[in-house]
């Protein structure tokens, strides 16, 4: 008998640097991907460079200067002085320009939501919707130029809001011409350009409430307003939320309304931030005064942000 001898194995074991190589080459690749990645939202990160980072940049720059808005070689350095000077003795940018913007977000919100709940209600109840959600949905597309020049001729003597009050027996009123009634006034039409908006995200709220909730209470025999508090409005806790929270960050920061409305007045009756930076750098020339309103304003509305991110986690929500 032949003895046979084994051939050795032709394959070969990796060697201890080929995983290593393997592990390089995933990483070239990550990289090859990160970099075409860049590559495609560097248009975007341009344009928030130029039109986002840059003119923060600037803002900063100018709030803490005295610049009359002509040569950049006139920036003069002034510290704090322009942000002490807005909550200075005598200065009216804290009563009544900060509280004139305060009390006209509230009112916004307050006017806004309540009539997109009722609104919403009633129409989710209704036949053609599809005609009800076109009519609330016009104001939004409408300018507001167009929808402050309108409210202003209806708010004037011969206007038809004075013709109703005379036609039930009341008299005319000054709307725009007291400052007791020229805000109030304003935050009225405010609230019915954007009401449209909240009735949009709360009739989808209650779109996505289930049939069965309602079913049930009938069967206990639950009437319409318990049906209301007890399901209807919990279940639209959220949808409410990010209403109030978005309609208070546009009083915030609302201008054209009221420029076209009322220009600030009478007085300083209905003059807000966003106005008063704009008559600091366009009227006045003092660009570091309104750059550091820029930054008060701003840091109203990022206390506001943070406190909806924190009511959004509180209720369990995804901000």
């Amino acid at each position: 008998m032949v003895n046979a001898t084994l051939a050795p194995e032709t394959t070969e074991r990796p060697t201890c640097d080929e995983p290593a190589v393997g592990l390089r080459a995933r990483d070239r690749h990550r990289r090859r991907q990160a970099v075409v990645a860049y590559l495609f939202l560097a248009p975007t990160l341009l344009f928030y460079a130029v039109f986002l980072l840059l003119p923060l940049g600037f803002a900063l720059l100018l709030s803490t200067s005295h610049w009359a808005g002509f040569d950049l070689g006139d920036i003069d350095p002034a510290g704090l002085d322009n942000f002490a000077a807005l909550f200075a003795d005598g200065s009216t940018f804290l009563t009544p320009i900060l509280t004139n913007t305060l009390l006209f977000a509230l009112g916004t919100v307050a006017l806004a939501l309540a009539g997109s709940v009722l609104v919403a209600t009633c129409i989710d109840k209704l036949r053609f919707q599809g005609l009800w959600r076109t009519l609330y949905f016009l104001p939004i597309v409408t300018t507001v130029v167009a929808v402050g020049n309108v409210w202003k001729y209806m708010y004037e003597p011969g206007g038809l809001v004075n013709g109703v009050l005379n036609a039930v027996g009341l008299g005319s009123m000054a709307f725009l011409q007291d400052p007791d009634t020229a805000l109030p006034s304003v935050v009225v039409v405010q609230a019915w350009a954007s009401v449209g908006s909240a009735i949009l995200v709360l009739t989808a709220g209650l779109k996505s409430i289930p049939d069965s909730y309602y079913e049930a209470a009938a069967l206990d025999g639950a009437g319409p307003v318990t049906v209301f508090w007890r399901i209807t409005l919990p279940l639209l806790r959220p949808s409410l939320l990010f209403v109030c929270v978005t309609q208070f960050l546009t009083g915030l920061q609302s201008f054209a309304l009221i420029i076209v409305m009322t220009k600030g007045g009478p007085g300083d009756a209905t003059n807000v931030a966003a106005l008063e930076m704009y008559r600091q750098a366009f009227s006045y020339g003092d660009w570091g005064t309104a750059s550091a309103a820029a930054f008060v304003l701003f840091t109203v509305v990022l206390a506001v942000t943070l406190v909806q991110l924190w009511l959004f986690r509180r209720k369990g929500e995804d901000a």
